[in-house]
């Protein structure tokens, strides 16, 4: 089983480039669909929600073409099926896009209900609710959702929270919804406003993505883009929380400095150095870290998919840290793990109480999802000794070559599939 080995200790120093969002590229591929010319989508990571979503795409009868790594061009005029199997969607959460963009398309989607990372409950009532106000009747049955609709119509609806997935998914069936479409408390993650300009640029009339009222005109059909998908937010905050562990200095590149401000503002209250440029963002550690309360919030609020680096990095800073989670009430498996590490961290309800130990030691750890699955790495990272991370399927959901980045600012990481190639890793650098 794969597994990534580290021998930490050491502090990360040079440039990492940063990939293209996950979150915006499955959105967008979802998106894609719904013309009936090419759409080419460049930058995407390569990882494997990614390509999962690709060819459940193509299972449908979509033409993908990939044309290199980062970029395929898919065309939705020959699709042949509205039917979206469990197989193709149970590890993939944003399966429930191809809801909204086959109901937009064609009236008529039935999609299996997604799997993913269990970080806590993820019901998709407001996408039901965002649907049935368009004119669909939806059912659930036996694990697959059918939405159906002779025709869609434009309404006003009302998110009962701001939620990125509902967001999207409504909007891209609204886009092809008669009339107009008022879409309140949306909400304004970076990603949401990703798929709204590639919408635009197939010929959507949207409004308002970015604030939390998105305004809509329906369009009769959407023709073919070339679009480029933004910069991972998620990515970048997590090298930026390796450099502070591990004392180091390191350049993030492919940014949008913006998207980072609520992670930039928490590392410099403990004490880092963190320098914005226009496409850039460096974040160096002269001395010793302290601790921060955070609390998890929508964009822009500090993301809740940052929370286990963040609680990962106060764990070695001085004092008392406190970290509140809002978003997903099961997001903090990750701690007893970096408690083996010699961490002090103590869950109370959705509060963890951090308490900063300055020292972590290695041992094997097991990553429970994607998030957390990276900031055990970053723990890894800056511990005494080795630590080996299992369960790293997770991590590859998310973070395209991870220890290749790593390792080219200096980490002592592999990626190993024995016990044999972990024993002469563990020679090599030991």
């Amino acid at each position: 089983m794969e597994r990534y080995v580290i021998k930490g200790g050491t502090a990360l120093q040079g440039e990492v480039e940063i990939s293209g969002a996950k979150n915006a590229a499955l959105g967008l591929i979802a998106a894609a669909i719904m013309a009936d010319e090419n759409v080419t989508i460049d930058n995407l990571p390569d990882v494997s929600d990614i390509n999962a979503l690709i060819e459940a795409v193509a299972a449908i009868g979509a033409t993908v073409n990939r044309i290199d790594r980062h970029c395929v061009i898919i065309n939705g005029s020959t699709i042949t099926s509205h039917v979206v199997e469990y197989e193709q969607m149970k590890k993939i959460r944003a399966s429930y896009y191809l809801i909204g963009a086959l109901l937009g398309k064609f009236g008529h989607a039935e999609v299996a209900l997604p799997g993913g990372c269990n970080i806590g409950s993820r019901p998709i009532d407001l996408h039901i609710k965002g649907f049935k106000a368009l004119g669909a009747d939806v059912v659930i049955d036996h694990g697959v959702v059918n939405a159906k609709a002779d025709s869609l119509v434009g309404n006003h609806i009302f998110f009962d929270i701001a939620s990125v997935g509902a967001t999207i998914n409504v909007m891209m069936a609204a886009v092809r919804a008669g009339g107009r479409t008022i879409m309140e408390n949306c909400a304004k993650e970076p990603h949401v406003v990703d798929v709204a300009n590639m919408l635009n640029s197939m010929g959507a009339n949207i409004r308002g993505a970015g604030t939390d009222k998105i305004r809509i005109e329906g369009v009769e059909g959407l023709h073919g883009t070339e679009y480029s998908t933004i910069p991972d937010q998620i990515e970048a905050g997590t090298f930026m929380c390796a450099a502070a562990a591990t004392g180091g200095e390191v350049l993030i590149k492919n940014v949008i400095p913006k998207h980072l401000e609520c992670i930039s503002a928490k590392l410099i209250e403990m004490g880092c150095t963190v320098i914005e440029y226009d496409d850039a963002v460096k974040v160096k550690v002269d001395g010793e870290m302290d601790g921060c309360r955070i609390k998890t919030l929508p964009y822009p609020g500090f993301p809740t998919d940052m929370q286990p680096q963040m609680t990962a990095v106060l764990a070695l800073a001085n004092g008392n840290s406190m970290v509140t989670e809002s978003i997903f009430e099961n997001r903090f498996k990750y701690v007893d793990e970096l408690n083996r590490m010699g961490a002090v961290i103590k869950v109370e309800g959705n509060t963890a109480f951090v308490t900063g130990v300055g020292e972590l030691e290695g041992t094997q750890v097991s990553a429970p999802d994607l998030r957390a699955g990276a900031a055990l790495v970053i723990a890894g990272l800056a511990a005494n000794g080795f630590t080996t991370v299992d369960d790293i399927v997770y991590i590859k959901r998310g973070y395209e070559m991870f220890e290749k980045k790593l390792a080219g600012l200096g980490a002592a990481i592999e990626l190993v599939d024995s016990d044999k190639d972990e024993q002469k890793f563990k020679l090599k650098v030991g």
